[in-house]
Formats: structure tokens, sequence, C-alpha cells
């Protein structure tokens, strides 16, 4: 990712999070990250309309969702990787990965915003992560 990516990346941090929200002046997780994997790595990714307030919901959305097929589970992160992460039992939250400052997560959060945090500040903040997925092209 260029430098001028990366600001405009960073450029987003402190936009507010609105349940169901696409941007551009605030989001919800999947909002933000259907955003960054359309205008930073030319990746089309569904809307998927779910009540983000509702976490029964959001995990019924996504647990059998077909998009899920496009990305592998890998061990380790590489710019532009879903990172799936959890606050209780459930994966219900998605941030993207990104080599920044060594790496970490930009993902929009409840009452914070969009934030990104490294794997210690997400550990310090509640943040499990379940998994890191990278896309397969299907072609």
């Amino acid at each position: 990712m260029s430098a001028v990516q990366a600001a405009a990346l960073t450029d987003l941090i402190g936009l507010p999070w609105v349940v169901g929200a696409k941007g551009p002046d605030a989001y919800d997780c999947w909002g933000l990250f259907v955003t960054v994997q359309r205008t930073h790595f030319q990746r089309s990714l569904p809307e998927n309309p779910v009540d983000a307030t509702n976490l029964r919901a959001v995990l019924d959305a996504f647990s059998g969702h077909p998009e899920r097929q496009r990305w592998q589970a890998v061990s380790q992160p590489e710019e532009g990787d879903a990172v799936l992460m959890r606050q209780s039992r459930y994966p219900v939250h998605i941030g993207v990965w990104l080599d920044i400052d060594g790496g970490g997560v930009l993902h929009a959060v409840r009452h914070a915003g969009v934030v990104f945090q490294t794997l210690a500040a997400l550990d310090a903040h509640g943040w499990r992560i379940e998994g890191y997925y990278r896309f397969r092209d299907p072609t």
C-alpha cells in the first residue's frame, strides 16, 4: 500500500460508528470493511443488511453467508486480510489488517467509531481474534 493510500485510510479514524452506515461520514464494521476492500484492494463484496445492534442477527447473517467461501483462513495476516473478532463467545465483528506501524486492525466500533488498533490494544479493549482470512480470487 502506498503512503497516499495509507493516509486515506488513517483519515477514516475518528469517524463515528452508526448502525448500517456505509460511509463516507460514518460506518459500522461491515460498512467499513466493504468500503476499504473496494477502494483500496479492488474487491467487490456484497451488501449484507443486518441490524448490527442485534448480535444474534449478525451471527446468523454471517455464519452461513456465501461470501465466506471466498475467504481462506490463514495463520498470519497480510495487508487487506479480514480479521474476525469477538468480545464474547461468538465472532460478530470484522476489521481489516493493515501493515501500518507494525500491523494492526482498522475497524469501526460501537461507541468508539473508526479506530486502528495493534494486537496489544485489541487485547486491552477485550477483543479476541477469532481468525485471519485472505481473499481467494475465484478466477
